[in-house]
């Protein structure tokens, strides 16, 4: 059998991807699981024991699909000639509602499965939850979608270099890049 030979510029886009994907997860599971550990110690004040990690982890993975899903179809996009901030806070809102629709289509979905219908399953939804939910979500894409927005303002090497390199190494490769 011969090995499957990929094209490298699909390999480089599927990394590229992985990475995103990967950061996305990270960000959204530290905050959904400071969530949870708020929830959790939020009940222990009444006597409730609560800990669920891995359902902030689940939704982590969700929502990161979700956000890459919404930039495939470019959400957003018409926004980017706007100011930093204002791009971050429509992003935002848009993404949020993105999410919002995924998690009624997913509480519908779950209803049916176990054999309720449509109907019934729409006026069992709980909204109010979920429009909590996505203030949360929408809370927590603000500064995400502020440092994407900047990321693809300064360019990925020169993000990376600002974020993660001292402002002596930024200023050198800066400098280098000239």
């Amino acid at each position: 059998m011969t090995p499957l030979k990929l094209n490298p510029e699909l390999k480089a886009k599927a990394a590229h991807e992985g990475r995103e994907f990967l950061v996305l997860f990270l960000y959204l599971s530290f905050f959904f699981c400071a969530l949870v550990l708020y929830n959790t110690l939020l009940l222990r004040e009444y006597h409730i024991e609560y800990w669920n990690s891995s359902l902030a982890l689940v939704n982590a993975l969700v929502v990161a699909k979700v956000i890459l899903i919404g930039d495939a179809l470019h959400v957003g996009r018409r926004y980017e000639d706007k100011p930093l901030f204002v791009s971050a806070i429509v992003k935002s809102l848009l993404f949020g509602l993105l999410v919002f629709a995924f998690r009624v289509l997913e509480e519908l979905i779950k209803r049916m499965v176990h054999g309720v219908d449509v109907a019934s399953a729409s006026r069992d939804v709980h909204i109010d939850q979920l429009l909590a939910g996505s203030l949360v979500i929408f809370c927590t894409f603000i500064p995400l979608f502020g440092f994407r927005e900047l990321r693809r303002l300064l360019g990925e090497e020169e993000f990376r270099s600002l974020v993660f390199h001292s402002k002596a190494k930024s200023q050198a490769a800066a400098r280098a890049s000239d």
